[in-house]
């Protein structure tokens, strides 16, 4: 390749020495002659001479090279030097946290505000351990313009053993709480017909407080062979300070058969709950009310994985035993659910379609709403179907989203209403307007969810959800259902040591009816008032073990309802700590 471009070079440097030459003879005296034309010119082009793209060279670079032959004379040499040993180069990284077994958290406040927890676990063996856990949250009450005493206490033990093994995992646990609230939400008008020597005497005759008391013990175990993938069980026995009892046993065994190279997993419920009021919600209250309410049901469905389809596909079967009102029913529910890739996990497309037969439960009930009268009738609710359609995936490698449409329609769903008053003075203490009752509708609902989550760095995460809802029923209204759920959160690491978070969120309009017929108060609809609350907190790691945490909670010191007639306390301050430990 060199030797032809050396050759072009030449021709190129002929080529301008002959067009130098010729610009010089244009410039010279050439005289006059006479030219006889002999015939016409007719020209004609001449061979060119092609330069070869590999010439052939005749020189001495081109003679046969020339045998050499040598050989080495090893002579040792003596050498002082010793080469030092190569060291590896240490990587960077950051201290590994220490992780401890037990803890133990206090904290107090303003409202007389005491909230404690202790958590402890010890390994027996190499595979089993056992665990147990005491926690309490206590207010003294002080709620501004609240005539009865709103104090309240939750005091809960749990204890547990488990074993992990390699085919086989299962654990226990043995559980007790107690709980005292106080039926404090008497109507703004309570009284008001009444001279006021007599609206004091009776509200000073009024004593609210009412007590919850619950023993469960419960099992499950998972396994890695065999038929039976996992059970489920637990038995909870529920009282109250005015007589009532409820007993609940639930079990869900899970088991898988391969069918045709299908695996198709079932599940098998029984739910039973029974129990009894003392009292029933009248004038004449002294008929108590009992209940025993079983479902039976099973859920066969397998998947199918296709490319970037997975789909399920199975039914539920149930049937649903009411021994104290011969009400036995036979349901049948879908149960399909199909999600697709649009854009890998950038855009998932979900959708489905399921139902099922839900159990109620006076303990369930009192845990959503602790001011209940012990005069409830109860009832499973059958979510005949929900059918939803929705997108979730990453906006970026850090930011992920959810949007879901639904449409459910529910037969029997359970609504809290406030009761109404119309009892003697002299009867219960929650048959002023200052209890709540249970009633069933027929709901249909549209539901709209969305969910947007973010880790702007290993320091700072960010999340906003928000549910809203458009009901039709039945009946009158949707008794105490939102129209709209907003939340967000915010969580901040400063420092090594400094760490803060905050969380807000809107509750919007719910509907609910005060009937007070023997004060002359015709029954109503009642609209309480949406709500905005924001609680931030802020924490100190003085070392691995200690840290220091004060909460705010309520920071707009807002008295808002989240039951009719029942204000929240105000602005609330708890500071305390938390000791991490080892046995």
């Amino acid at each position: 390749m060199k030797i032809n471009c050396r050759n072009k070079i030449v021709v190129l440097l002929v080529l301008l020495v002959c067009q130098l030459s010729f610009s010089q003879k244009k410039n010279e005296n050439i005289g006059s002659e006479t030219v006889n034309v002999v015939k016409p010119y007719s020209p004609t082009i001449s061979d060119a001479f092609k330069v070869k793209e590999t010439p052939s060279l005749d020189d001495t670079g081109n003679q046969p090279k020339e045998t050499i032959r040598y050989s080495i004379l090893s002579v040792p040499v003596a050498s002082t030097f010793t080469p030092s040993k190569g060291n590896a180069q240490a990587v960077d990284k950051s201290k590994k946290e220490r992780l401890f077994n037990n803890y133990v958290t206090a904290g107090v406040g303003n409202y007389g505000t005491l909230n404690a927890e202790l958590f402890v676990t010890q390994d027996l063996g190499n595979n089993d351990y056992v665990a147990g856990m005491l926690r309490h949250h206590s207010s003294q009450g002080g709620i501004k313009d609240v005539n009865l005493n709103d104090e309240f206490y939750d005091t809960a033990l749990n204890v547990g053993y488990g074993v992990i093994n390699r085919d086989m995992s299962w654990g226990v646990d043995l559980g007790y709480q107690n709980q005292l609230y106080n039926w404090y939400g008497l109507p703004t008008d309570f009284g008001m017909t009444l001279p006021p020597q007599t609206q004091e005497d009776l509200i000073r005759g009024i004593n609210p407080n009412h007590s919850y008391n619950t023993i469960s013990l419960g099992g499950n175990a998972e396994f890695t062979e065999g038929i039976f993938s996992k059970i489920a069980t637990r038995f909870t026995h529920f009282s109250d300070s005015f007589s009532s009892s409820e007993n609940r046993f639930y079990l869900k065994p899970t088991f898988k058969v391969d069918v045709m190279d299908q695996a198709i997993t079932t599940n098998v419920i029984v739910d039973h709950v029974s129990g009894s009021f003392e009292h029933n919600y009248a004038r004449d209250n002294t008929e108590p009310l009992k209940y025993s309410l079983t479902n039976f049901g099973i859920e066969p469905s397998f998947v199918i994985h296709e490319n970037e389809w997975t789909l399920e596909l199975g039914a539920g079967l149930f049937y649903g035993l009411d021994s104290e009102n011969s009400g036995n029913k036979f349901f049948i529910y879908p149960k399909v659910n199909a999600s697709y890739k649009l854009v890998g996990d950038l855009m998932i497309f979900y959708t489905g379609v399921n139902g099922s037969l839900n159990q109620n439960s006076y303990a369930d009930f009192v845990t959503e709403n602790p001011f209940l009268s012990p005069t409830l009738n109860m009832r499973p609710t059958s979510n005949q179907y929900t059918v939803f359609a929705g997108l979730k995936g990453k906006l970026a490698n850090n930011v992920s989203y959810n949007l879901t449409g639904s449409y459910l329609n529910e037969k029997d769903k359970a609504l809290f209403k406030s009761q109404d008053y119309t009892e003697d003075f002299s009867n219960q203490n929650y048959a002023f307007g200052n209890s709540f009752n249970v009633v069933y509708d027929d709901v249909r609902t549209f539901r709209f969810y969305g969910e947007l989550k973010a880790d702007f760095s290993k320091n700072v995460s960010f999340g906003i959800n928000g549910t809203f809802n458009s009901y039709k029923t039945d009946g009158l209204e949707a008794w105490n259902l939102p129209s709209m759920k907003i939340s967000s959160n915010l969580d901040v690491t400063i420092t090594k040591q400094w760490y803060a978070g905050l969380n807000v969120f809107f509750v919007g309009d719910r509907k609910d009816m005060q009937t007070n017929l023997d004060f002359g108060v015709e029954p109503a609809v009642i609209t309480l008032k949406s709500y905005f609350d924001a609680n931030a907190h802020l924490g100190y790691k003085y070392n691995e073990r200690l840290t220091f945490f004060l909460k705010l909670n309520n920071i707009g010191n807002q008295a808002y309802e989240k039951w009719l007639n029942y204000p929240v306390q105000g602005f609330q301050v708890l500071v305390g700590g938390n000791y991490k430990f080892d046995f």
